[in-house]
């Protein structure tokens, strides 16, 4: 996928772990390891917006597009 999610990066940048992060957004443990470990499929818009708010950045620190080597033309 070429979407990436970087809160693992964001998480230690605010020195914040995945308990006390679970607790502050209300989001099971389970789910925010799946986030962090790029294994989602989707995110809400009102948990990205709670993840923001208490990691204090912006949904493009978390969120990254990369392309994949399929995806760029070879000449």
């Amino acid at each position: 996928m070429s979407i990436m999610i970087n809160l693992d990066v964001m998480m230690a940048k605010r020195k914040i772990g995945l308990t006390e992060l679970s607790k502050e957004v209300d989001i099971t443990m389970a789910n925010l390891s799946i986030l962090k470990n790029n294994k989602a499929k989707a995110i809400r818009f009102s948990t990205l917006n709670e993840i923001c708010k208490v990691l204090k950045c912006q949904p493009g620190d978390i969120i990254e597009y990369v392309e994949e080597a399929e995806d760029v033309e070879v000449m």
